[in-house]
């Protein structure tokens, strides 16, 4: 058993990607850490970086070589300013030398040092080998594997004992849905009042609290940045930003100062079905728009699928409740985020493991179950709720043109934000008892439809509309 925070379900980062850009980065400081660690740090003479597999297939359009970079220059993806990216890679570009942690000057030629390798490795379709040559002309390399949603590891037999002690701290062990109910019915809680008594065995409540504040907060500045901000994603694509004119159309012309201010203004429109879909589609491609350019989303679970579960709350928030508050959004992101881990648990959140189902599939189905208990949804129609939401992404493909997290990405987080509120209210409407699927069923099956899927179909951008659509075409 494997215990997972909502912490480590929800990551402030750096887009476009979790897997391909967040999980490098992060891998390239837990690098430099054991390279400090084993005394070796200030020995070193040159670096290099292999990539592998979906990294190394479609790395260049989720910025990977970029990510790689920035880790290996120790900068944090939550605190480092995103708009000093372009400045810094530039500079490192330019000058052939990069300061490994800021530290340390070694010679760095980019595309001599970061080697694109398309075979894969066996452990996972995202592994990427770190390799120091030391003054001494001793060679020390590390593999890593960026299993989706920011997460990084190197090999599980060596991790094992860590989880089961990390594990043993929580007074509710969860790994099943099944679990979670029973844990559910014997204290008589809601989701989110059991996650929260597993979190407060890891910090304190205060902590926690801020740190759901602050999730929410990059949540709902990239809903604002995203629909105030107008032209064209990067990447030679082409794709016109889309929230911008659709923020305008539904709200008018008028500048606002915030997102509070912007949220006041939503809650005084038109709330027409059609208006609601708009504003939903609005909030979930602002977030992937941000995402798409390098901005700062948070993993919900994974980077390629941000959008749902801010869109799903935003929506709660403007349309159904105009007096949410913080106990709400520490509601809704407590009970998101451990459906999230049973997900990671029983099949996987890395869609070159598991397609496009694992990333939106997984983030509506985490957004279904969240709103159903702000909905007043008992703990089993929270998960029927979840269950709906995935059954209904079950085979999804992930095929992003041109190896870059837009087309079909951005729109598939306003669809998958949609599933999500139907979801939420077919199960509010049903008796969970006559379920004849329950969540744990659904995601061993997504499991199997994983393995059984070609590897061409996850995030390889060797098939679907990554090979039917040229990049002219767009």
């Amino acid at each position: 058993m494997e215990s997972i925070s909502v912490f480590d379900m929800l990551k402030i980062g750096v887009g476009p990607s979790s897997s391909h850009t967040l999980g490098p980065w992060r891998a390239a400081l837990r690098w430099i850490g054991e390279l400090k660690e084993k005394k070796q740090f200030e020995e070193v003479a040159e670096i290099s970086v292999d990539l592998y597999g979906s990294l190394s297939l479609t790395g260049k359009g989720h910025a990977t070589d970029i990510a790689v970079m920035l880790g290996l220059s120790g900068f944090d993806p939550v605190t480092y300013p995103i708009e000093d990216i372009e400045k810094e890679i530039d500079f490192i570009t330019s000058e052939n030398k990069l300061k490994l942690n800021g530290e340390l000057e070694v010679p760095f030629i980019p595309k001599q040092n970061i080697i694109f390798n398309r075979k894969f490795l066996e452990f996972h379709p995202n592994g990427m080998t770190f390799r120091a040559t030391l003054k001494n002309g001793s060679i020390k390399s590390t593999s890593f594997y960026s299993i989706g949603g920011g997460f990084t590891v190197k090999e599980e037999r060596k991790r094992k004992k860590i989880k089961l002690e990390k594990f043993a701290q929580f007074p509710f062990p969860i790994e099943k849905g099944a679990e979670l109910l029973a844990y559910c019915k014997a204290e008589g809680k809601t989701i989110s009042g059991i996650v929260l008594e597993n979190e407060k065995s890891l910090r304190s409540e205060t902590e926690i609290n801020d740190g759901l504040k602050k999730i929410w907060n990059v949540m709902l500045d990239s809903m604002y940045v995203g629909a105030h901000t107008e032209g064209i994603l990067p990447g030679g694509l082409n794709v016109t930003r889309r929230a911008f004119e659709m923020n305008k159309n539904l709200i008018g012309d008028h500048k606002y100062t915030n997102a509070e201010e912007w949220i006041g203004a939503i809650r005084n429109t038109e709330v027409k079905f059609r208006q609601i879909l708009k504003w939903v589609s609005c909030f979930a491609l602002a977030v992937n728009e941000v995402n798409a350019s390098l901005g700062r989303v948070v993993t919900a679970p994974t980077n390629g699928s941000a959008g749902v579960i801010p869109a799903v709350m935003m929506y709660y928030m403007v349309i159904e409740n105009h007096d949410a508050n913080f106990e709400d959004v520490r509601k809704f992101l407590l009970t998101a985020g451990e459906i999230g881990s049973i997900f990671k648990k029983g099949s996987t959140i890395s869609a070159a493991m598991g397609g496009c189902q694992a990333e939106i599939g997984v983030s509506s189905s985490m957004a279904a179950g969240a709103l159903c208990e702000l909905m007043g949804g008992t703990p089993e129609q929270c998960l029927m709720a979840s269950e709906i939401a995935m059954e209904h992404h079950l085979g999804m493909t992930c095929d992003p043109i041109a190896g870059l997290v837009q087309i079909p990405c951005i729109e598939r987080n306003a669809m998958g934000a949609i599933k999500a509120i139907n979801a939420c209210e077919m199960a509010l409407d049903s008796d969970p008892s006559k379920a004849k699927v329950p969540l744990d069923k659904v995601i061993a099956t997504m499991w199997e439809t994983a393995k059984d899927m070609t590897s061409k179909y996850k995030e390889t951008s060797e098939g679907g509309l990554a090979v039917q659509v040229n990049i002219s075409d767009c």
